[in-house]
């Protein structure tokens, strides 16, 4: 299935490999150390794969240093690391109450806690909901624009398992909720400015971008099941629909640095991002599921070099 809050581990027990390549969606670890009884909860929190917790705090520590130059704040930081693991699991398990049905359908997610049955709905629910309570902790850190801003993504949260069903292009959508935090990160620092939608707007993209590779992964159980996709939609087209993605992705961040930094530099700070998404869209040459994995998961490093970028662009504090 697509990805999103879906990314990462979640089954009860080890699956066997997908027949079609994809990496299991459980794979032995340190979660197995845990008693018995925890390790369902674990894996539905998908504290076993960070990536989608990276993929989530990277934009919110992008809004801090474009908004603040080198971060002083790190208690600030902090909390947002603390949101993005305690939201992204919250995330995660109402998405897989959602799709229960649809996940049973397909090799690599069958075995996931809720659609296996080894948690039921209802505790799902209200792992859901102490994961949530978590999240408004961290709410409270923040000044209150950046409270108002943070309340606003929960509907973008509670739609997001319904897209799937209704466009072909969830990743689209997985992207305005996941680069939110982007925005609250901006705001908890100073007020709106044009640079906070350019920082918003590329992170979309580059969503885009990173789960339509993370997509090809299921891209034939999809079909089976009736799940739509970006990956389905561009079908042999995906490796240049994923350029075009980066690449706007890359025009949208320039034009945020620039509009905080009007000097060559804060280009130049970009330039070790752009050789990174090259070279993923080289290696989407081979499009097997293990090389999609291995590539969404560098998006980790992606988010690192765009939030060394944004602080050497938000040295230069003048547009405040």
């Amino acid at each position: 299935m697509t990805g999103g809050f879906a990314h990462g581990a979640v089954a009860s027990t080890v699956p066997p490999s997908p027949k079609h390549g994809a990496t299991p969606d459980a794979e032995p670890g340190w979660i197995d150390r845990l008693p018995a009884s925890w390790q369902p909860y674990a894996r539905l929190a998908r504290l076993d794969r960070p990536a989608g917790s990276w993929l989530l705090f990277w934009p919110c520590a992008w809004g801090v240093a474009l908004a603040d130059g080198l971060i002083a704040d790190a208690a600030l930081v902090a909390w947002f690391a603390l949101g993005s693991i305690t939201m992204r699991a919250a995330g995660c398990v109402w998405n897989d109450i959602i799709d229960r049905d649809l996940d049973a359908q397909v090799e690599r997610t069958r075995a996931r806690p809720v659609a296996s049955g080894a948690i039921p709905v209802r505790k799902a629910l209200a792992f859901a909901i102490a994961l949530s309570l978590i999240g408004l902790l961290v709410v409270l850190q923040l000044r209150p624009l950046a409270q108002l801003v943070a309340v606003a993504s929960l509907g973008l949260v509670a739609a997001y398992p319904f897209m799937k069903r209704i466009t072909w292009w969830p990743q689209a959508w997985l992207g305005l909720t996941f680069n939110w935090g982007a925005l609250v990160g901006f705001a908890a620092i100073t007020d709106p400015a044009p640079a906070m939608a350019l920082l918003y707007a590329g992170g979309v993209a580059w969503t885009l971008g990173y789960d339509t590779i993370y997509a090809l992964q299921d891209i034939e159980d999809d079909a089976m099941a009736g799940i739509k996709s970006s990956a389905r939609a561009l079908g042999p087209r995906a490796r240049g629909g994923v350029a075009i993605f980066y690449g706007a992705a890359l025009l949208l961040w320039a034009g945020a640095l620039w509009l905080v930094r009007p000097d060559p530099l804060a280009l130049l700070a970009l330039l070790p991002l752009a050789g990174h998404f090259a070279w993923q869209v080289w290696r989407l040459a081979d499009t097997a599921p293990a090389n999609a994995l291995a590539l969404f998961r560098s998006n980790r490093t992606a988010g690192l070099l765009l939030f060394a970028a944004a602080t050497v662009a938000g040295l230069d504090r003048s547009f405040m």
